[in-house]
């Protein structure tokens, strides 16, 4: 967890993920608009960004609204704990998304993030790969 001091009280930031899955029948100019304004909606709001991640069109696990498809977006971030409820009632208000799930990262599933970003997993079948070409 991390802290941020406003005046004389600390405001605690806890860490959060957010997954959300946007409709496939945006335009890249839709997608990059809806998926920069959470991203300032995150910072504006006393949080700060992490990392964030773009799965792209993938397919769904079962059709929502007769879509089979959806682009895949996921913020993780650090937040005030009222900042949660904000943030999902703007994704209830958002024709442009289907689903959402945002979850509270404990200190395990931080680490596990930092070292998925930074490539610790699957080294195997990286060196299997190159040792093949």
């Amino acid at each position: 967890m991390a802290a941020k001091k406003t005046t004389n009280e600390q405001v605690v930031l806890n860490d959060y993920e957010s997954v959300i899955i946007f409709t496939p029948v945006l335009s890249e100019e839709q997608l990059k608009d809806a998926v920069a304004k959470y991203r300032s909606f995150i910072t504006d709001n006393g949080g700060e960004m992490v990392h964030e991640e773009n799965w792209g069109l993938t397919k769904l696990a079962y059709a929502i609204d007769k879509k089979t498809t959806g682009f895949y977006i996921i913020y993780e971030y650090k937040a005030p704990a009222e900042f949660v409820a904000k943030f999902e009632l703007a994704f209830r208000r958002d024709e442009r998304i289907m689903r959402f799930l945002t979850t509270s990262l404990d200190k395990h599933a931080q680490v596990y993030n930092q070292r998925k970003r930074n490539g610790e997993f699957n080294q195997n079948k990286k060196e299997k790969q190159q040792e093949g070409k």
